[in-house]
């Protein structure tokens, strides 16, 4: 059993003790460019991060703050689900966003357990 030292809450927030969700949160904790992180709760516009699509909210999985001032926002998808039409315009938005925060913010939606596209996206 892991024991989250990163996260910023004592509690962490809808999230099984297993599966790839799970390791991809054990990947954030242990990485040594994240200073600390969260688990995002969908569904709560006035305490979690969202971003705006064409038909509602979109609360991607994790929000880390890194070391060097930088934000990464992290959403998982399944390889069941990263190639619908829902995945590929929450992909669009991230990217945009990315791009209007000058590299200030960096988004990521790894195809299933691709930790490479995360580890990338941090610079590794």
């Amino acid at each position: 059993r892991h024991k989250f030292k990163k996260h910023y809450y004592k509690v962490i927030g809808d999230m099984k003790a297993e599966g790839e969700e799970f390791q991809c949160a054990q990947l954030l904790d242990n990485h040594s460019k994240v200073k600390r992180w969260v688990r995002n709760l969908e569904g709560r516009p006035q305490h979690s991060f969202w971003l705006q699509t064409s038909t509602d909210r979109f609360y991607p999985d994790f929000v880390c703050e890194l070391i060097d001032g930088r934000y990464l926002v992290v959403e998982y998808k399944g390889f069941d689900r990263w190639s619908d039409d829902d995945s590929k315009e929450k992909r669009t938005v991230g990217k945009v966003w990315e791009e209007k925060s000058e590299r200030q913010c960096l988004f990521v939606m790894p195809q299933g357990p691709d930790w490479n596209a995360i580890l990338a996206k941090l610079g590794e």
